[in-house]
């Protein structure tokens, strides 16, 4: 059930608009000013539009467009006038908001951050993309972690960008934190629309999780972004599904009471609990080693593919950068 799209909302429900943003150009400081306004109007709009919403996501690059610009002069700070729009915005409309930046570093690439704003207009969630859509995207690698933050009615919120949602490990890990409302932004175009879908699917299933998930969407005479704003239910099924229609915002209700419920009272299927107690039928409380050599090797900085001699993209020059930085 998702409350006809949200619009009838139950005490324990949180409800989501997902903002299928208009894909922007964005080239000049003023650029970006532009865009910033256009972005609090659509947190209004989506107040006007369904008065229950309670949180309201936009797309990765929500300000800037495909272009993987770095220019100084459009990148953001945290405690920059942008930020502080969004969080005045919030406030306003007593609605909490996902929003992202591209936000400035002095000692290296920019990183891609989202921001969780809660309707007081304070930062709940500050956290920088683990995974950039390499060898397509310059930005920096988080250095964050993966955090998790308290949310409306008892939820618990984070934050996979883009990338970050193709892989299982970090959906796993927001889990673990936590998290029972996993959000996903991302500029994804066409191609990765089937990716998409089953990946949102696959992330809410294995970890008794909702998935929430929004692209940009339209065109800049160039890319072609997909839109396809997902409310996923914690069993894999798709409870909402959106268009290709740019400016278009998502809406339906979750439910993270159920969610917990689910978490606490399943046991088949109950992946999450499972993977650190193997076997618990046959052993008291399971097995809780970590049997995968990958983990292994990831945590002594030995992660080495059996064909990793063989790999022909490992930096970014193909699609127009420069050699990587030394670490």
């Amino acid at each position: 059930m998702s409350g006809l799209g949200g619009l009838n909302k139950s005490p324990n429900g949180v409800v989501i608009g997902l903002v299928q943003l208009q894909l922007p150009v964005t080239e000049t400081k003023e650029d970006l000013k532009k865009q910033t306004e256009k972005v609090c109007e659509m947190v209004r709009k989506a107040k006007r539009f369904a008065a229950p919403i309670d949180l309201v996501v936009f797309p990765e690059y929500m300000l800037y467009g495909l272009s993987m610009s770095m220019n100084d002069e459009i990148m953001c700070d945290v405690d920059g006038p942008e930020v502080e729009a969004f969080k005045e915005v919030c406030k306003e409309n007593n609605i909490w908001g996902c929003f992202s930046i591209m936000e400035r570093n002095p000692n290296g690439n920019p990183y891609n951050t989202g921001l969780i704003i809660d309707n007081k207009g304070e930062i709940k969630l500050n956290y920088r993309k683990l995974h950039p859509w390499v060898p397509v995207e310059p930005w920096g690698p988080g250095d964050k972690g993966l955090p998790v933050c308290e949310g409306l009615n008892g939820s618990t919120l984070d934050l996979a960008i883009c990338h970050d949602g193709m892989f299982p490990e970090v959906s796993r890990e927001l889990a673990y934190k936590g998290a029972d409302i996993i959000l996903r932004t991302a500029g994804y175009t066409a191609p990765i629309r089937h990716s998409w879908n089953i990946t949102n699917q696959a992330n809410a299933f294995c970890n008794l999780a909702y998935t929430a998930s929004i692209a940009m969407c339209g065109t800049d005479g160039t890319n072609d972004s997909m839109g396809a704003g997902t409310i996923i239910n914690f069993d894999g099924v798709p409870l909402i599904e959106g268009s290709n229609k740019p400016d278009e915002i998502i809406t339906g209700e979750v439910r993270p009471d159920l969610a917990h419920e689910a978490r606490t009272h399943w046991a088949v299927e109950n992946n999450i609990y499972q993977l650190g107690h193997r076997g618990y039928v046959a052993v008291e409380g399971g097995m809780n080693d970590a049997p995968y050599t990958y983990m292994q090797d990831l945590q002594n900085g030995e992660y080495k593919l059996p064909w990793e001699d063989e790999i022909v993209h490992t930096d970014g020059r193909a699609y127009g950068f420069e050699k990587s930085r030394k670490k």
